[in-house]
């Protein structure tokens, strides 16, 4: 628990929370509670729901009613959209209550997730089918070849805690642009911004077999619904332990799997200093450093590395650390005491190990300062994991080649940027980092809501995230030929 007492804005008590099964929303007499990461309050008690009563939806699931026109589902998306850009601040005010973080944050994420449900809408009225002609090769016949794209039955989704609207946002709102059935479980750490939505969902006209929205026991309810055949795809965001877990259980269905990153940015002598130093700050303390993009490990050719670190640890000094409800904080909470007991003690390994902080580093309950760490070796802990939190490391790199080797060398892939004005060595970093996206001159986790995302090697499989490949992995595609 924070030390503080008092909190100058409090959080959003919900009280008791549903859980939502078919349209139904169901009050079970066991209950999760769900606190405020900054002072340790209760702030809603959310139904947990059991095996039996999920067998239930998705059986009225898999029987469905009648589909949904393309229109149809353009109308209930734009619908949501207006809804939630009406609720604005009771979203961003719910965000903060579960996840501890600023205003700053959660004003952001409300505003990403209104572009998903634009975005959804507007492919929900697209024609995604192709036409080929038969008579283009010596075999060929008088024919045409079309494609139609049919929903998957049944899709299961798990949703992570450091985003918990926009990456619920983006596994509902594809999901309803295709047509496709979805069970919800969202992080047991902030489910009731997922319910929220699915509630507003449901007044913006989704019918109720559409989508369910719980939380459930691992064992009980989870895992088995990962095992279910009737599952025809499990879209699961979050950690590479889990994700792996998930892929030896899954069975013969389709698997998205977003997972954890370990995110570079190289900064190259020839660099934009104000910029790289911007990006950086942004890079690695957005979200309270909670994003499987943010920047996780500083790579800075050693030329400019003294100026660097000079002008990046008066740029963290504006990250100020305090209430999230204040709108002057930039940083509120990690999720919990707990994550924020790890990465503190990352920090006290880093510097055994003849590291330096040079600026922040102290804890308080779940709040950890943004901390800037110089002369990090490059096998210490903080570089070699996964640390999600306002960590900057900074890794002195001789040339490019040094910069891509370091990179490279995590068993993480998802995503990278590099700071240069010289554009062969920006195509050389595109070309030669083994991350699903590379960013220039920008922050690794820069992207629109549409475009596709995804990692490689303990980052996911290669499948893409983003609208347009969610709703084409949702789907599989049907051909049938008619004489011409």
């Amino acid at each position: 628990m924070s030390s503080a007492t008092t909190t100058a804005v409090p959080p959003v008590r919900s009280g008791r929370v549903p859980a939502y099964l078919a349209g139904e929303a169901v009050h079970a007499d066991a209950t999760l509670a769900v606190t405020y990461p900054y002072t340790g309050e209760v702030v809603g008690e959310v139904a947990m729901v059991g095996r039996d009563r999920v067998e239930s939806a998705v059986r009225a699931m898999l029987a469905g009613g009648e589909p949904l026109t393309r229109y149809q589902r353009y109308e209930i998306l734009n619908r949501a959209r207006d809804l939630l850009k009406a609720r604005a601040d009771e979203f961003a005010q719910c965000i903060r209550s579960e996840a501890g973080l600023c205003m700053r944050e959660t004003r952001y994420e409300v505003g990403r997730a209104l572009d998903v449900l634009q975005f959804s809408a507007m492919e929900a009225l697209k024609d995604d089918g192709q036409i080929f002609s038969c008579d283009i090769s010596p075999q060929g016949q008088a024919r045409k070849i079309f494609t139609i794209r049919e929903p998957l039955e049944l899709v299961f989704a798990i949703s992570p805690f450091n985003h918990p609207l926009n990456q619920v946002a983006h596994k509902v709102a594809p999901a309803i642009a295709a047509g496709v059935p979805m069970l919800l479980k969202p992080s047991e750490k902030t489910p009731i911004t997922a319910i929220r939505f699915t509630e507003l969902l449901y007044e913006a006209g989704l019918p109720g077999w559409m989508l369910s929205t719980f939380v459930g026991g691992i064992g009980e309810v989870v895992e088995p619904l990962i095992r279910d055949e009737r599952i025809r795809l499990v879209s699961f965001t979050g950690s590479t332990e889990i994700g792996r877990r998930i892929a030896a259980n899954a069975g013969y269905k389709k698997l998205c799997l977003e997972l954890g990153g370990n995110d570079p940015l190289i900064v190259l002598d020839d660099a934009d200093m104000e910029l790289a130093v911007k990006l950086a700050a942004e890079g690695c303390y957005r979200n309270s450093g909670q994003r499987c993009t943010a920047v996780k490990r500083l790579l800075v050719q050693g030329a400019i590395l003294p100026e660097f670190t000079e002008r990046f640890v008066a740029r963290t000094a504006e990250y100020t650390v305090g209430d999230p409800g204040d709108e002057s904080t930039r940083i509120g909470t990690v999720i919990d005491e707990a994550a924020a007991r790890v990465l503190e003690g990352r920090v006290h390994k880093a510097v055994a190990q003849g590291a330096r902080v040079l600026a922040g580093g102290n804890r308080d309950g779940a709040q950890l300062e943004p901390t800037v760490i110089a002369d990090v070796p490059r096998d210490a802990e903080m570089i070699v994991k996964e640390s999600f939190g306002p960590l900057a490391p900074i890794v002195a790199v001789r040339d490019l080649d040094d910069a891509i080797a370091v990179a490279n060398s995590s068993n993480f892939g998802l995503s990278s940027g590099i700071v240069t004005n010289d554009m062969r060595a920006a195509l050389e970093a595109v070309k030669r980092l083994k991350t699903g996206t590379v960013n220039v001159n920008q922050v690794p986790g820069y992207r629109i809501e549409c475009s596709p995302f995804g990692g490689v090697k303990d980052s996911g499989l290669g499948v893409k995230e983003g609208v347009i490949e969610a709703m084409k992995f949702m789907t599989t595609v049907k051909t049938f030929s008619l004489p011409w």
